[in-house]
């Protein structure tokens, strides 16, 4: 059985660090409850979502440390996390979470802002005379 893992996931600038542990259901993140931390159902679900695959998170405890980006940055990379440390656990789910791109990390980043420019990309206004 699982005694603990800890898992790592990223996404854009977040980081999340994954503890699971065996347990009841209760998840902290951040030394808040889920529910307070993600108020959106939809970021909740999608988080849960590597459960799904195992059967719910009733069986386990997660302890939860996240900083920086955003919070749908937060929410994907926490995911990534959780799938890692099921997949360590049990090594037959790496096929399916692997299907349904749990275990990819979004290689995405802000494209950095180049000089002579407003942005990375936006110029500044063009006036002709």
């Amino acid at each position: 059985m699982l005694e603990e893992k800890v898992a790592t996931g990223r996404r854009k600038t977040s980081v999340a660090s994954v503890r699971l542990r065996p347990g009841s259901g209760k998840v902290d993140v951040n030394n808040r409850p889920f529910d307070s931390y993600f108020p959106l159902a939809i970021q909740r679900d999608a988080i849960l979502a590597p459960f799904k695959a195992v059967g719910g998170h009733q069986r386990y405890d997660m302890i939860v440390r996240v900083n920086g980006g955003g919070v749908e940055g937060q929410a994907m990379a926490i995911r990534l996390g959780i799938s890692r440390a099921l997949v360590q656990e049990r090594e037959d789910l790496h096929h399916d979470f692997k299907v349904h791109g749990y275990l990819t990390r979004d290689p995405r980043k802000k494209e950095r802002k180049k000089y002579g420019l407003a942005g990375a990309r936006k110029r500044f206004q063009f006036s002709k005379r």
